[in-house]
């Protein structure tokens, strides 16, 4: 009996040996995780940055890159979904050197930020993000800052770390905002600033916490530097530029021009008045250039309220500011530029559009509507309070 115990012994022996011999080599089969940052570019889509999962897997043929921020312009109906806030936008993977090309092409810069991640870790989010990539589950409902690139990118990496993620950073908050985020990033493009900054209501003024001003790549980026895995282990192991930046960056913060905004509408207030004494019909026709525009700008509002998703400017208070009458107003423009009394409709339109400015001014002191448009208030207010007194012919 002795002999096959010793074979039996012997046995186990080589067993626990191979298996010593193997264990290193499959936990260093476990793939390497990074997250691929991407600075501003100078296209509308391109301003907020950009970032991406890589999963380098030593069994694969290259390290991946999973990159959540495609959409098909040529697909039927996108640019009416992308008009009412319906947008879809698709999980691609691409060979990492084949994403980075575009980027190189366009100057911007592009880092990675390997993560200290157990092999266990980063198999389970690999392997997520493969399922996530067939063509039945790879498209999702775009949204600008709850639901983009860089929260698609954020939630992975929360869901792999089983929520450590957003334990971190829920509780912390820099003061920023979505619309300082917004108007900061496109100031850049100052047509796209004012856009951001008139179109933007309430719901883009609320504080935002770490986890949440996440919607930005590279605030992602910077939060991802603080966190700590168990034992005080920083969750970035290692940072590693991959192309430089070559174009402009935004500025550090939002631009604040309320002392600008101010003497604007005092300079526009008064040469109203001037106006109207020097030049009649000059004045009507700046009149009419401005309540043109004016009413454009609160249709637009008015459809971005009632007839799109785009929650963040739904119940905008500058509509008080750029009203939608003001289009009314035209016909008694006209007529003051004719040299013509305009009907009796007239007075009381621009008393109510008066009205509706001085309201939006009256609001900024109720501290329970948080939007931040003091700037459209101090520029729109007097120039509604000088075209009242100049043109309400029985005041």
């Amino acid at each position: 009996m002795r002999k096959p115990e010793r074979r039996r012994g012997a046995a186990a022996l080589f067993l626990f040996l191979c298996l010593a011999w193997l264990l290193p080599g499959l936990a260093a089969a476990a793939p390497r995780i990074g997250v691929l940052t991407m600075e501003p570019g100078e296209i509308f889509w391109e301003r907020f940055g950009h970032n991406a999962i890589v999963v380098d897997d030593p069994a694969g043929p290259g390290p991946l890159s999973y990159n959540f921020g495609f959409f098909d312009l040529d697909e039927p109906g996108f640019h009416w979904n992308f008009v009412r806030g319906r947008m879809e936008y698709r999980l691609e993977v691409l060979a990492l050197d084949h994403d980075l090309y575009g980027y190189e092409r366009a100057g911007r810069g592009v880092v990675v930020q390997w993560l200290d991640l157990a092999p266990e870790q980063a198999k389970a989010l690999a392997a997520a993000l493969a399922v996530h990539a067939r063509p039945e589950n790879a498209r999702y409902t775009y949204d600008y800052y709850t639901a983009n690139c860089s929260t698609k990118v954020r939630d992975a990496l929360d869901q792999a770390l089983g929520g450590a993620l957003k334990a971190q950073l829920s509780g912390r908050s820099q003061g920023n905002t979505f619309r300082s985020e917004s108007v900061r990033l496109a100031a850049p493009a100052p047509w796209m600033a004012v856009g951001f900054h008139v179109g933007l209501a309430g719901f883009a003024d609320r504080p935002l916490s770490r986890w949440e001003e996440s919607f930005i790549p590279m605030r992602l980026r910077d939060a991802l530097r603080e966190v700590k895995l168990d034992g005080g282990r920083p969750l970035v192991a290692s940072e590693e530029p991959l192309l430089p930046h070559r174009i402009g960056q935004p500025p550090v913060e939002a631009p604040r021009l309320r002392g600008e905004a101010f003497l604007a509408g005092l300079a526009l207030a008064g040469l109203v008045l001037w106006s109207g004494r020097r030049a009649p019909r000059a004045l009507a026709a700046g009149a009419l250039a401005f309540w043109l525009v004016a009413g454009l700008a609160g249709l637009t509002l008015a459809f971005l309220w009632l007839g799109t998703a785009h929650v963040a400017a739904h119940g905008n208070e500058n509509l008080l500011l750029l009203s939608p009458l003001c289009l009314a107003l035209l016909p008694g423009g006209w007529a003051r530029l004719r040299g013509r009394e305009p009907s009796r409709r007239f007075r009381p339109l621009l008393w109510v559009v008066a009205g509706g400015a001085a309201v939006a001014g009256f609001m900024k002191f109720l501290p329970f509507l948080p939007q931040q448009n003091v700037e459209w208030v101090l520029l729109l207010l007097p120039l509604h309070w000088a075209l009242l007194r100049t043109f309400d012919p029985k005041r």
